[in-house]
């Protein structure tokens, strides 16, 4: 099967895309289609993490779980909704800790965060697609072993990523992460149900920009 996308990305899962279980994705993607599923992201955007953020520009890599399940939200960019939807609840919390940490006021009616996708920061959800209004529901297709496969290569290839893993599940992926190459800063879980259990008050987005610049790397800009 030929995947679309980044041409640095392709070649460095070429190997993923050979294997039975990633050929057994696109069946089953299929005939979700062929059944008249709506499937979100559309196909378009399933990988668009990868098309905003090429292999040789990662700097940053956060870690989400699911894409959204209502329209028009998920592009294939974790914690982010395409122009002209309101920003979700942890994407809000997002917004605030930005502001209390570095002082930047947030545009709260924008959730759209390509503009952090172009600076080096991979938005990757650790499954690709999503069943209409079915939470999780394509969390056992194999996207997972496909996204560990990313990280992993990151781990391997690169030095100096600043990996942010919120919540539990995110912070199960430090296995796949050598912390003496990188580094891996943790915390609550955006979500209402859990901001104030850590993430609030965690500083993370001063704290990436303090990592990046010791490597003589451009800091991120995070306003929207």
């Amino acid at each position: 099967m030929d995947v679309k996308i980044e041409p640095g990305w392709k070649e460095k899962l070429k190997a993923e895309f050979s294997k039975s279980y990633f050929e057994q994705i696109v069946h089953f993607l299929k005939t979700e289609k062929m059944a008249g599923k709506t499937i979100y992201p559309p196909g378009s955007l399933i990988f668009n993490a990868f098309e905003k953020t090429p292999f040789d520009q990662v700097k940053v890599v956060i870690i989400g779980q699911d894409p959204y399940h209502g329209p028009g939200q998920a592009h294939g960019l974790c914690f982010s909704v395409q122009d002209g939807i309101p920003p979700p609840p942890s994407l809000v919390n997002i917004y605030k800790e930005i502001q209390k940490d570095i002082g930047i006021t947030m545009t709260l009616n924008k959730g759209d965060l390509t503009p952090w996708a172009k600076q080096g920061v991979l938005l990757l959800n650790a499954v690709l697609t999503v069943r209409a209004n079915e939470p999780a529901s394509h969390s056992q297709i194999g996207w997972m072993q496909f996204t560990n496969a990313v990280i992993e290569k990151i781990d391997k290839e690169k030095e100096g990523i600043v990996f942010l893993l919120w919540g539990k599940f995110a912070q199960e992926k430090q296995a796949l992460i050598n912390a003496t190459r990188h580094h891996v800063l943790k915390a609550a879980h955006p979500s209402p149900f859990s901001a104030d259990k850590g993430f609030f008050g965690c500083r993370h987005f001063s704290r990436t920009n303090e990592l990046l610049l010791q490597q003589g790397k451009d800091p991120i800009d995070w306003k929207i």
